[in-house]
């Protein structure tokens, strides 16, 4: 498998008791892209239009670290 890189946005934090429960989103401009492609968020659109993943985060290091709006690089490689 090749190995791949998605950008998200953080499009929610929902807070529980020693727990986080995380909603992203794939990246999308809002309105027109610059013709020249020069917008990251052009790029990954294009190639991953759709994505959602949830997560649920417990270690105490993170609560609290997360804001809806930011946007992360999620990174897959195969685990064999």
């Amino acid at each position: 498998m090749s190995k791949m890189r998605a950008k998200l946005k953080l499009i929610s934090v929902t807070s529980g008791e020693n727990h986080e429960a995380l909603k992203f989103t794939a990246v999308a401009k809002t309105g027109a892209y610059p013709e020249d492609g020069s917008d990251e968020d052009n790029t990954y659109a294009k190639f991953s239009p759709q994505a959602s993943l949830d997560i649920t985060i417990t270690n105490p290091e993170l609560v609290g670290k997360f804001k809806p709006g930011e946007k992360y690089y999620v990174d897959f490689s195969s685990a064999d």
